[in-house]
């Protein structure tokens, strides 16, 4: 017997919101780009970039993919995932290199 789903899925108005919230997002990235070209230091713009660009994948998998609204079994294996997925990216950028060479300029 399954089992009934007890959050409600958004409104269309509430997706055209979170697609908004994601515009605004996506241009503060755009605009950081720019700051960065302009000399502010890349210590600071690229760690944002990169916490934005998790923010934002996020907001949709959770709201899009609808893994906000599943069991909580699928949101903790989709969590588990995310995080092993971003040690794994930490460890590559690390053994490049990359994160040193962003506390250096």
């Amino acid at each position: 017997m399954a089992q009934a789903q007890t959050k409600a899925h958004p409104e269309p108005k509430q997706y055209v919101q979170i697609a908004l919230l994601l515009a605004v997002l996506t241009g503060v990235e755009v605009a950081l780009y720019y700051i960065e070209q302009g000399g502010v230091s890349s210590s600071i713009v690229y760690p944002t970039l990169i916490i934005l660009a998790a923010l934002k994948f996020v907001i949709v998998v959770a709201f899009y993919m609808h893994v906000r609204y599943e069991k909580s079994l699928i949101a903790r294996f989709f969590t588990v995932g995310f995080f092993g997925a971003l040690m794994l990216y930490t460890v590559v950028l690390g053994t490049f290199g990359v994160l040193a060479s962003l506390g250096g300029q």
